[in-house]
């Protein structure tokens, strides 16, 4: 088997370090004990090879040999389908986690999205979009806590499904937007405390914070 090579910037402003959607797809890869390698593509000027690979200019993308992939939770469906660790073989078990892949890609990253942008930018006037926005999240908030009572993870043990979706609501748990959602947090924190994620997060700081010097 090749060895993956996951692209993502040489550098990155402070405030989306640890954030960065390439962290989704080493994170499966760890979990799934897959070999792979990080390599950098410019931050500043993305080139024609660069929107060849990734239409938006974005990143990540994963190099499987000469297949290439974007979108961070395509990436990490196609990194599942490799591993029985992150997604089961029986039809039903495939099925219940791709739809939790869904919902954390729709249901819930459209709600936590748009929040996480604007803490990001510290904009906290009360205009009556930003308050259909909040009371979306809150609802997709609220669901999310019912569910996950008496559940460790989405679907039985700890899938791809759950990388995406904690890697969500990190978003929202990174200004404290789950104080209210018991379930959510310890589900978040649960998630991060794995040594893959830590292993991951801890790469993604260093990665950055090295392109400073």
């Amino acid at each position: 088997m090749n060895e993956f090579v996951v692209k993502t910037y040489d550098w990155v402003p402070e405030t989306p370090r640890g954030y960065v959607r390439d962290l989704r797809v080493c994170w499966a890869l760890e979990e799934a004990g897959l070999s792979y390698r990080v390599e950098s593509v410019p931050f500043q000027d993305r080139g024609k090879e660069h929107f060849e690979h990734h239409p938006f200019g974005q990143v990540p993308w994963l190099e499987d040999g000469d297949f290439s992939i974007f979108e961070s939770g395509a990436i990490v469906f196609y990194i599942a389908e490799r591993s029985q660790k992150l997604m089961p073989k029986d039809p039903q078990g495939r099925a219940k986690v791709t739809q939790w892949i869904f919902a954390a890609l729709n249901s819930v990253e459209m709600a936590a999205l748009p929040y996480s942008i604007y803490k990001f930018v510290n904009d906290q006037e009360e205009t009556p979009g930003r308050q259909a926005l909040d009371a979306f999240l809150t609802s997709r908030l609220e669901n999310m806590d019912r569910y996950l009572e008496n559940r460790e993870w989405l679907v039985g043990d700890f899938t791809a499904a759950d990388i995406l979706m904690a890697d969500v609501l990190r978003l929202v748990h990174r200004f404290d937007g789950l104080a209210d959602y018991p379930l959510c947090r310890a589900y978040v924190d649960r998630a991060t405390a794995r040594p893959a994620f830590i292993a991951v997060h801890t790469n993604q700081l260093a990665h950055f914070a090295a392109a400073d010097h």
